[in-house]
């Protein structure tokens, strides 16, 4: 944990303001403007990139992608600015949150990878970067989104630490547990070898 400086009103400020970025649905937003169509009414009705990539534009999917990186990214850089370590930290978990459950979207949000590696790139590079690799690899070898989310996330903590970040273990952990509860289904699909790979036509 970073030491706690920040007052409790500034900390509660940027935790809201962390939520409303993390909670701007970009996937939902390009594929209305592209004409792509409703997500939730598309694949496994997600609103992130996977699920945009289903629709079939891969330009709709990577914009998605960056820009849920980006607003993950632009939380915590701000916070860092304006006050602090500590701000930066808990902007980052409102993010992760605004993202997963949107008020917009009676709470019904994405599954965080995209933000959770913005936060991490934002936070501690080096950690981003590692977390980014572990999710390549593991999407390449498995051809299965989710196991990418899961490779990231169960390395997260452990680069944290080796690399030096040590005092955002306690986030680390939270974000990783998000991450996986997010990811429940998907990984009892996987488990009974039904998750679907990437270029599957259904969900």
């Amino acid at each position: 944990m970073p030491i706690i400086d920040t007052s409790f009103t500034v900390l509660a400020l940027w935790a809201v303001f962390g939520y409303l970025i993390g909670s701007i649905a970009f996937g939902l937003l390009l594929a209305r403007a592209m004409n792509l169509g409703d997500l939730r009414t598309i694949g496994s009705g997600n609103i992130g990139a996977t699920n945009v990539l289903r629709t079939g534009n891969k330009t709709a999917a990577a914009l998605t992608l960056v820009l849920d990186a980006a607003k993950g990214a632009v939380a915590v850089l701000l916070a860092r600015l304006f006050a602090g370590e500590d701000a930066a930290q808990v902007a980052a978990l409102a993010a992760m949150l605004g993202h997963c459950y949107p008020i917009w979207l009676k709470f019904k949000g994405g599954k965080g990878v995209a933000t959770f590696l913005g936060v991490l790139l934002a936070l501690a590079w080096p950690v981003g970067l590692a977390c980014c690799l572990a999710w390549l690899i593991g999407v390449l070898v498995t051809r299965i989104s989710s196991m990418g989310a899961i490779a990231a996330a169960s390395t997260s903590t452990f680069f944290l630490v080796i690399l030096g970040y040590g005092n955002a273990f306690v986030l680390g952990v939270l974000l990783t547990l998000l991450i996986f509860w997010r990811h429940r289904e998907n990984i009892k699909r996987i488990k009974e070898g039904q998750e679907p790979k990437i270029g599957a036509k259904k969900a």
